[in-house]
C-alpha cells in the first residue's frame, strides 16, 4: 500500500519508503514527567499510535520509541516544593502517564527509554561534538556551535540571523554566540548530577533525544514525530547535533508534527479555567474511547477543539456502533478505512467511512474498523454494553399512555413518564407503532417507579 505522509522537512506529502522494509523505525518525543498529562499531551500520543497501528498492518516489524524525560528543572522544582525525591516523583508520574494513555487506547511503544538511563551515551555524543569542533566547554557548560551547522533552521524555515533578531535568546558569559544551545550544564549539591569530563552536571534537554534515538534506532531512521511546538528549537537542535555527531545528512527521513489543542475555541490555559488533564475527564465519567474518538475526529495537522458538544456526539455514536457490533465476528479492515489512514492519517475520513458501514449494517467491517482505530480492544467496553433488564412492562405502559396522550392532546403524563425513564438511564426509542426501551450502562432500576 502507498502510505502518504506529510513531511515537515520538505513541506509536502510523500510516499513513505522505509530505509529497511523489514524494520520500520520511529521515534516520538515523550513527556517530561512531573505531573499528570493534560489533554494536549494526549494528542501526539494518539496521532502516532494510529501511525504505529497502520504501519504494523503493512510491515513485518515496526520499532516504536517514545522517551520519558526524567531529568529536568521542572522535576527538580517539584521535588523541592514537595520534599519528595526526584526518583519517587518520576516513577509515580511515569506510571500515571502510562495508565492515562492506556485508558484512551494507546498501545505502549516497543521502547520507552528514560533519559537518566542514557547519561553515558549523552556524554559520549557530547565529547564527539567537541572533538569535531561543533561544541565547546566553558565554565562547566558545554554548548553547541549553531553556526557550525550550515543547515540549521531548515526544518522550521528560519535563518539564524532572523532568529536572533526576532526571538529572545539567552545571552550568557559562557556563550560564544547567543544562538548556541546547552548540551551539558553544571549541577550544584542540591541538583541531580553526574560526573563528566566537564565536571559534575546534567544534560541539556535536546541532547537527550539524540542520544536515545541513536542508541535504539541508529544514526538515521524513518520517522521522527511530536507536537509542532517542538519543531523549534527542540527538533531543530536534535537535527543539528545528531547530524554533526553521526556524520549524516539526515537524522530522520520523515518529520511529522501535530497541531495543538483548544477547548471550546480557546487555547487551554489555567488562567482561563479551561485547563484539564486526561485523568480529570476520566474521573468525570468520560470514557477513554470517547476522548479518543473526539481527538481522532480532527485531522492531526489541524487545531483540535475539544467541546462538550463533540463529547456528547462521540458518546452517542460509539454507543450506537458498539450496539451494532456486539457479538459480531470481525472481518478484515475495509479498504476504504485503511486507505483513509494511508492518506496522511486522515482519521476524519476514516470515521466518515465507518458511518457508512454503520448505515449499511456491515457490523463485521465496522468492528474491524473500530479495532484498527483503537476504539475497541477485547470487546465492547463495559460503559457501552447493553443491559439485559426486562423493560417490557414499561414499554406496554408507555404505549398505553402515549395512545391516551394522542387522543386527549395532553402530553404531560407521557412527558413525565419519559423523564422518569431517561433519569433511570433508559434510552427511549420511539417507533411509529410503539416504543423500544433500552437500558444503558448507567441504568439504575431504583429510579423506576412501580407501574
Amino acid at each position: 500500500m502507498d502510505i502518504q505522509l506529510y513531511n515537515t522537512a520538505t513541506r509536502r506529502k510523500e510516499s513513505f519508503v522505509p530505509l529497511d522494509p523489514k524494520n520500520v523505525r520511529m521515534y516520538v518525543c515523550g513527556p517530561t514527567v512531573y505531573d499528570r498529562a493534560h489533554l494536549g499531551n494526549a494528542r501526539p500520543v494518539l496521532v502516532f499510535d494510529i501511525l504505529y497501528r497502520l504501519l504494523k498492518t503493512q510491515y513485518p516489524r515496526v520499532t516504536y520509541v517514545r522517551n520519558f524525560t526524567d531529568v529536568d528543572d521542572k522535576i527538580n522544582a517539584r521535588a523541592a516544593e514537595s520534599g519528595r525525591s526526584i526518583g519517587e516523583i518520576t516513577a509515580e508520574t511515569s506510571q500515571w502517564f502510562l495508565d492515562d494513555m492506556g485508558a484512551i487506547g494507546a498501545l505502549e511503544p516497543d521502547h520507552m527509554p528514560r533519559a537518566t538511563a542514557y547519561i553515558g551515551e549523552m556524554v559520549e555524543m557530547i565529547a564527539g561534538l567537541i572533538e569535531g569542533g561543533f561544541a565547546y566547554a566553558n565554565e562547566g557548560h558545554v554548548l553547541f556551535r549553531v553556526r557550525e551547522y550550515a543547515r540549521y533552521g531548515a526544518l522550521s524555515g528560519r535563518s539564524v540571523d532572523d532568529m536572533i533578531a526576532g526571538a529572545r535568546v539567552e545571552v550568557a558569559p559562557y556563550k560564544e554566540d547567543p544562538m548556541d544551545f546547552v548540551l551539558w550544564k553544571p549541577s550544584d549539591a542540591q541538583t541531580p548530577g553526574w560526573d563528566s569530563p566537564w565536571g559534575r552536571g546534567r544534560p541539556g534537554w535536546h541532547i537527550e533525544c539524540s542520544a536515545m534515538a541513536k542508541a535504539l534506532l541508529g544514526d538515521r531512521f524513518d520517522i521522527h514525530g511530536g507536537g509542532n511546538d517542538l519543531m523549534f528549537p527542540h527538533h531543530e537542535n536534535e537535527i543539528a547535533q545528531s547530524c554533526c555527531a553521526n556524520g549524516t545528512e539526515q537524522m530522520a527521513n520523515v518529520w511529522m508534527h501535530n497541531e495543538m489543542l483548544q477547548v471550546e475555541g480557546k487555547k487551554m490555559s489555567k488562567s482561563l479555567g479551561n485547563f484539564f488533564t486526561v485523568r480529570d475527564l476520566l474521573e468525570q465519567g468520560v470514557p477513554g474511547e470517547v476522548i479518543r474518538f473526539v481527538m481522532l475526529s480532527t485531522h492531526y495537522r489541524k487545531p483540535m477543539d475539544w467541546t462538550e458538544k463533540k463529547r456528547a456526539e462521540a458518546e452517542a455514536t460509539l454507543r450506537k456502533w458498539y450496539g451494532q457490533v456486539e457479538g459480531t465476528s470481525e472481518g478484515p479492515a475495509p479498504e476504504a478505512v485503511v486507505q483513509a489512514l494511508a492518506d496522511d492519517l486522515n482519521t476524519p475520513q476514516a470515521i466518515v467511512e465507518m458511518h457508512q458501514l454503520a448505515q449499511k449494517s456491515d457490523a463485521s467491517a465496522l468492528l474491524a474498523s473500530l479495532r484498527l482505530l483503537g476504539l475497541v480492544a477485547d470487546g465492547v467496553p463495559a460503559w457501552a454494553a447493553a443491559s439485559d433488564a426486562d423493560l417490557s412492562a414499561y414499554e406496554a405502559a408507555f404505549s398505553t399512555v402515549r395512545a391516551e396522550a394522542m387522543a386527549s392532546k395532553d402530553f404531560s403524563k407521557l412527558d413525565a413518564l419519559k423523564q422518569m425513564l431517561v433519569a433511570a438511564g433508559v434510552e427511549v426509542k420511539m417507533r411509529k407503532d410503539g416504543v423500544d426501551l433500552v437500558a444503558g450502562p448507567a441504568f439504575d432500576p431504583d429510579k423506576l417507579e412501580d407501574l
